[in-house]
This record gives C-alpha cells, structure tokens and sequence, in this order.
C-alpha cells in the first residue's frame, strides 16, 4: 500500500483529518524505515508522550465511571487497558497493521515484532491527535477505541501475577517466591519457554509462554489458583485491600 494510502487510511481511523501530514506519517513510521534519520522521523518520540496522555484518559475516564471502586480496583482497571496486549489487540481490530511503515530490517520478525509495533503506533497515535487536534480528539479517539475493551471485572484480576503473588505470600509471612526456568523447546525464531514458582520450599504453579517473562507470569497465575489467592483468575474479597 503506497505510503498516501497509508495516511488516508490512518485518518479514517482515527475519524479525524490531521492538519499536519508529517506528524501523521511519524505517527505510523517504524524506526527501521528512517534509520539513520533524527529520531523525530519515527513514532518514538510521539510514543512516549501518547503513552503519557493515554493514561491520564483513561485514568480521568475510570476515576469519573467508576466512583466506588477504591485506588487498587482503579489502578487494575487501568493497567488492564493500557497493557500492551490490549493496545495490540486494538491496533489489529482498527486495521493499523497494514498501515504502519516499515523498514527492510524489521521484515521477518513475525507476531512478536507486529505486537510490539502496534502497541507503540496506538500510544503515538494518541499523541499525534493531541498535538494536532488537542485533548478533546484524543479523548475522543481512546474513548471510541477501547471502550468496547473496558469490563468491570478486569479490576478483580491481578494485572501483575508475580508482583501480586508476592504481595500475598509475603503478607502471610513466608519468603518470597522464586522461578526456575525448566525448559526451552521449540524453534530457535520462536522458543517456547516454560517456568516453575517455588513456594516456601514446595512447586506450587507451573507456566509456559513465547518468553520467561510471559512464563513466569502464567506460573504465578497457577500458584496463586493453587494457593487460594484467587478463584477462576478473580482476586478473592479477603485479599482486597
């Protein structure tokens, strides 16, 4: 698709004709495409301030719809929205895939490459419609995107297993949990790791993911399933605070 098109396409969107062209083209340029170039020509810069205005959105946004939900069911909420699972998957359900720019070098990278460069041409995005159009597109913009996202019983869940986990195992007066990698298969392009959590001295969760991060995670989830912490992935009312 010729970068015009891209643009176009882009605006559409967005719903929203940008006044500045170039700002647009930023917005949606992977560094790959201007190596070499100032780091202006890409969607950097705009990520990290569409990363800022993204959360002060939503965070306004749950803090006015949602008055009896305390500080830890907001902050779940939020991060549940903002996480970049989320923003890809809405990147891919608005089409941006096909509109992002590419260089040479970032071609082969698969899903994990994609997932990345949705989730960073989202949050430029929204930066890009707060420079050119100010706050209220913007809010416009992540209110009709991620609305259909937004269910209350994200805040029941831990948007940070591992963090949560030792949050909980330490309040009971244990140590901390430790992970072990326990097995790496699968092609060298796409390994598949899996890791186990260890619980005052005892295996209590297992978990498989594309990285030990995501690995570590999933067995956090199982251990606290396993230690009651949770029920079917929901946080149990005894350990709100």
């Amino acid at each position: 698709m010729p970068v015009s098109e891209k643009l176009a396409r882009v605006e559409e969107i967005c719903e929203y004709e940008f006044h500045d062209k170039k700002l647009l083209r930023c917005a949606i340029t992977h560094p790959s495409a201007v190596e070499g170039q100032p780091v202006s020509a890409s969607y950097e810069r705009l990520e990290f301030l569409g990363d800022s205005i993204l959360g002060s959105i939503v965070a306004l946004s749950l803090y006015r719809n949602y008055p009896t939900f305390d500080e830890g069911k907001l902050t779940r909420l939020k991060v549940s929205l903002v996480s970049g699972m989320t923003l890809s998957d809405v990147g891919l359900e608005l089409g941006i895939d096909s509109c992002i720019i590419f260089g040479a070098s970032e071609t082969g990278t698969g899903a994990r490459g994609l997932h990345s460069a949705l989730e960073n041409v989202y949050e430029s995005l929204v930066g890009a419609l707060y420079l050119d159009g100010g706050w209220d597109v913007a809010e416009r913009f992540v209110t009709r995107t991620l609305k259909p996202h937004l269910a209350a019983d994200r805040a029941e869940h831990p948007t940070n297993p591992k963090s949560y986990l030792q949050e909980c195992v330490q309040g009971d007066h244990g140590d901390p949990p430790v992970y072990k990698l326990v097995d790496t298969s699968g092609p060298a392009h796409e390994p598949t790791f899996t890791a186990v959590v260890i619980v005052g001295g005892a295996r209590m969760g297992r978990g498989t993911g594309s990285s030990k991060k995501e690995a570590e995670a999933a067995a956090a989830l199982d251990a606290l399933e396993r230690l009651g912490y949770t029920t079917g992935g929901v946080i149990l009312q005894k350990k709100l605070g």
